[in-house]
C-alpha cells in the first residue's frame, strides 16, 4: 500500500528587484514592483492606488472587485484608495475628495530612503494640484522658520503689534509684517523645489516678510497677476530703531543668502540642520 504525501508549492526562484512601468487592460498606466524574494505590488498612476499585493507564493492579499471600472473619472473599487483631502462626505468636495480621481506622476527626484531600511524596491508618486485644486485651499509651498514667537508690526492692520503664534510662517493670504529683533539666521523652505534658502544677517535687527497675494497683484501695474505665487520678500531691516550715527561713527549691515538642497522628513522639509549650522 503506497503512502500518500503532499507538500506546499515551492516559492518561486528569487529574481532581481525591479520596477516596471506598463499598462493595464484599459490602457491605464501602472507600476509593477517586484521584490527579490518574490513579493510584488501594482500601483496605478490613476489615483495613486495600490491595486495588487502578492506574497512570495503568488497569493493576492488585496481585494479588487471583479466589476471594478478602470476608467476615469470613476474611482477604482478595491485596493488601497487615497481619500484626500476629505473622507466620505465630511466636507464640501466630492465623496472621499479628489486624490483618487486624479492622475499621479512619478517623482524623478525622489527623497532618499533611510540608510537602515531593508526596502530596495519602491516608487515615489506625486499628485500635482491643478488650478482648480488650488482654489480649494490657497496654501503655498513655502514656509519661513526662525521667526516663531516673535513680536511683529502688521502693516495691514495700522502697524499694530502682535506676537507670532504659529510654529512657522505659511502663506494663505496677503502678508506684510515687520518682525522685531529677529535672529541672525532664518530658513525659507521651498517644499516644491526641495530647497532651503538660508538667510544670515548682521547689523539689521528686524525682518520684513511680504507677499501681495492675488488681489494686490492684480492691482500692481508692474507685477503679473499670478506672480505672487512665485515670489516672497524676506528682508533684513532696521525699522523699529533707525540707525543713527554721530560724526565719525560707522555702521555696517550685512546679509548673506545661500541655497541648500532639502529632503523630506516625515512629510515635511526639516530645516533644523541648516538653522543649527
Amino acid at each position: 500500500m503506497a503512502a500518500a504525501s503532499s507538500s506546499s508549492p515551492s516559492p518561486p526562484t528569487p529574481q532581481p528587484s525591479s520596477v516596471e512601468r506598463t499598462k493595464g487592460p484599459t490602457s491605464l498606466e501602472k507600476l509593477v514592483l517586484r521584490e527579490a524574494r518574490g513579493w510584488s505590488a501594482e500601483v496605478h498612476l490613476y489615483g495613486g492606488q495600490v491595486t495588487s499585493w502578492k506574497n512570495d507564493h503568488g497569493d493576492e492579499l488585496l481585494f479588487v472587485s471583479s466589476k471594478a471600472i478602470f476608467k476615469p473619472p470613476k474611482a477604482i473599487r478595491g485596493g488601497i484608495p487615497i481619500c484626500f483631502p476629505q473622507f466620505g462626505t465630511q466636507g464640501n468636495l466630492e465623496k472621499h475628495g479628489f486624490a483618487r480621481n486624479r492622475l499621479w506622476v512619478i517623482d524623478d527626484n525622489p527623497p532618499p530612503l533611510p540608510v537602515n531600511t531593508a526596502i530596495k524596491t519602491f516608487a515615489d508618486l506625486i499628485l500635482k494640484p491643478s488650478e482648480e485644486d488650488l482654489k480649494i485651499w490657497p496654501h503655498s509651498e513655502i514656509r519661513v522658520e526662525g521667526l516663531e514667537t516673535l513680536d511683529y508690526l502688521d502693516n495691514l492692520n495700522e502697524k499694530e503689534r502682535f506676537t507670532e503664534q504659529g510654529d512657522a510662517i505659511v502663506f494663505e493670504a496677503e502678508v506684510d509684517k515687520i518682525y522685531l529683533d529677529a535672529p541672525p539666521k532664518i530658513a525659507i523652505i521651498d517644499h516644491e523645489k526641495k530647497r532651503t534658502y538660508v538667510l544670515r544677517k548682521d547689523g539689521l535687527p528686524d525682518t520684513v516678510v511680504w507677499n501681495p497675494w492675488d488681489k494686490k497683484s492684480k492691482n500692481t501695474q508692474d507685477l503679473g497677476d499670478e506672480e505672487y505665487k512665485r515670489m516672497l520678500c524676506v528682508e533684513p531691516a532696521a525699522v523699529e530703531k533707525p540707525i543713527t550715527l554721530k560724526p565719525g561713527e560707522e555702521w555696517k549691515g550685512r546679509m548673506e543668502l545661500s541655497a541648500v538642497p532639502s529632503s523630506y522628513c516625515s512629510g515635511q522639509l526639516d530645516p533644523e540642520k541648516v538653522l543649527q549650522d
